[in-house]
């Protein structure tokens, strides 16, 4: 499956709107939840007038969102051109994954200790909605529901600093994700680890939701780097 950037770009002569404080951050929760889940690619250019007529928003609210995610990291300023989705080395990512399972195991051991039976059954029904999306290749969805599911999980730990940390991560993490798709092999044991955790979650096995997690980060990031290899960000 092929991705082509859409050329979305600042542009300085956008005309500028009022926006209160609270739609500010309304956007800005909006557009920082789609880089997170992978709606932006690497190396794609931001325009105003477009995300703006997504949202059904002025100008002024996406500008601001936009420039607030720049100075996090999770968008670079190209002169003359605005924003832009940065692109990824392998050094990058290979980073990127170890701190994600060093973290992200912390806080699912964590969290699993912590679950009651009903959020349990939230994790069932969300694996099992992956397994759906997956199979009728609906990786938008499958995303999405992805991010819910680590987030029951990890919020679950009671660690507002570790999630925080996390969620940091994931912002880096979310423009490749969607990459993932472009490797053949992925959908079919994309949500096997997920099904693992569930297991293990059944039989109160803690230590052993800290490895599935480990397992899935892991195995996304081999195929992350095949996709990296391939496009030479050596």
């Amino acid at each position: 499956m092929s991705h082509e950037p859409s050329q979305i770009i600042m542009d300085a002569s956008d005309p500028p709107s009022g926006a209160s404080s609270t739609q500010q951050d309304n956007v800005y929760a909006r557009l920082r939840q789609w880089v997170t889940v992978g709606r932006f690619l690497p190396g794609q250019r931001l325009k105003i007038r477009d995300v703006a007529a997504e949202l059904g928003v002025g100008h002024m609210p996406v500008r601001a969102a936009l420039q607030r995610l720049a100075a996090e990291g999770a968008l670079i300023n190209v002169p003359n051109a605005g924003v832009a989705v940065p692109r990824m080395a392998i050094s990058e990512l290979d980073d990127l994954l170890q701190m994600r399972m060093l973290l992200e195991g912390e806080a699912a051991e964590r969290g699993a200790a912590m679950l009651n039976r009903a959020q349990r059954a939230a994790m069932q029904r969300l694996c099992e909605q992956m397994s759906a999306a997956l199979q009728a290749g609906n990786f938008v969805t499958y995303l999405s529901l992805n991010e819910d599911f680590h987030v029951l999980l990890y919020r679950a730990a009671g660690s507002p600093l570790l999630y925080s940390l996390i969620d940091t991560l994931w912002l880096k993490a979310g423009p490749v994700s969607n990459q993932l798709f472009d490797v053949p092999e992925a959908p079919a044991v994309l949500n096997h680890a997920h099904e693992d955790m569930i297991k293990a979650l059944a039989r109160g096995d803690n230590v052993a939701v800290r490895r599935a997690v480990e397992k899935d980060i892991f195995v996304a990031g081999q195929f992350l780097r095949q996709q990296l290899k391939t496009a030479g960000r050596a």
